[in-house]
């Protein structure tokens, strides 16, 4: 039976990790939409989405309680969901409220958990992928056989990134800020890892890719590298911006980016209508499921308690983490 109250982390205020609140009577989901499934939480991915909204507190966002996915099983469905589901062990794409004992979501953004993979690397996977489908083939418009270049390879989404463009054929490179860092991305799979913060970066990797450059760039560091990536940039390429920086301008170099006949362009995820969302879960589905537990596996960094969730927030802002960092809700 489902309770009417769970436990359940919610930002109070505006502020750092202190502020994230856990709480023993939050409502559970009770009005389900058509089209929607109530999932029982086993675990939560923490992604920098969450620590942005926590420090702009609880008016950013209308649901309080964060979390962007999650796994578990579904325990309730909405008039058109199959009753077959009920019970389905999945990863789920949510529109927050994931560091909780249930969640709600479309049914589209709940796919099978992969065989061979626990809760805890379930929940790692479908913010990461849903970014990374998202940028490179929805955005950037990535053709077979382009390169990619990911800054911040050892992050959440830059584990998943490599392996899964890799696995589809695309070569990777990747950028990251310490000796270790770089060692992880190269064990994943990447043609080469660069110091992001070398002044040469471009001319490393025109080096390392015959003097061409790369095709698709995921950029996480709100344009922090933006001269170095348009030299880096083969003709025709293009650029996929992950963080708005808290609302920073953007400085283009002009020049690089007409002689580059380049594109710069971004989106938020979170926001992007929910057709475009099923429509990248069916390409998920078809693609990339096949691949997961096998090819694609996700790292974990470290696991944390649901009541541990601010020492979690507080792990993500110190960016010494390879891989996800999950928070364990069940068991």
């Amino acid at each position: 039976m489902i309770p009417n109250h769970q436990r359940a982390v919610i930002i109070t205020a505006a502020g750092g990790p202190e502020v994230l609140s856990e709480r023993q009577d939050w409502p559970v989901p009770a009005r389900l939409g058509p089209d929607d499934v109530l999932i029982e939480v086993a675990a939560a991915g923490i992604n920098r989405h969450d620590c942005n909204q926590r420090a702009a507190g609880p008016s950013r966002e209308p649901n309080p309680v964060p979390g962007l996915e999650a796994s578990g099983r579904i325990v309730a469905c909405g008039a058109n969901v199959h009753p077959e589901r009920l019970g389905e062990a999945v990863i789920a794409l949510t529109d927050g409220g994931s560091y909780a004992q249930y969640v709600a979501t479309d049914q589209h953004l709940a796919l099978d958990l992969p065989n061979g993979l626990d809760w805890i690397q379930g929940a790692a996977l479908p913010e990461a992928m849903f970014t990374t489908w998202f940028n490179f083939f929805e955005l950037m418009r990535m053709a077979p056989g382009e390169t990619a270049l990911i800054h911040g390879g050892s992050s959440g989404v830059g584990t998943i990134a490599i392996q899964l463009l890799r696995a589809l054929g695309h070569p990777v490179f990747a950028t990251a800020g310490t000796a270790e860092k770089r060692a992880a991305a190269l064990r994943l799979g990447c043609s080469a890892v660069f110091d992001y913060a070398d002044p040469d970066l471009a001319g490393q990797i025109r080096a390392a890719t015959g003097k061409r450059g790369v095709d698709c760039i995921l950029d996480t560091s709100a344009g922090a590298h933006i001269a170095q990536d348009l030299a880096a940039l083969a003709m025709g390429g293009r650029i996929a911006l992950l963080s708005a920086g808290g609302g920073k301008d953007l400085g283009v170099p002009l020049r690089s980016l007409m002689a580059r006949r380049a594109s710069i362009t971004g989106a938020f995820l979170r926001s992007t209508p929910l057709d475009l969302k099923r429509r990248i879960a069916t390409d998920l589905r078809q693609r990339i499921s096949p691949l997961l537990g096998t090819a694609i596996r996700p790292h974990i960094d470290r696991t944390y308690r649901l009541s541990e969730a601010a020492d979690a927030h507080e792990r993500m802002e110190t960016s010494r983490h390879i891989g996800k960092i999950v928070l364990r809700v069940r068991g």
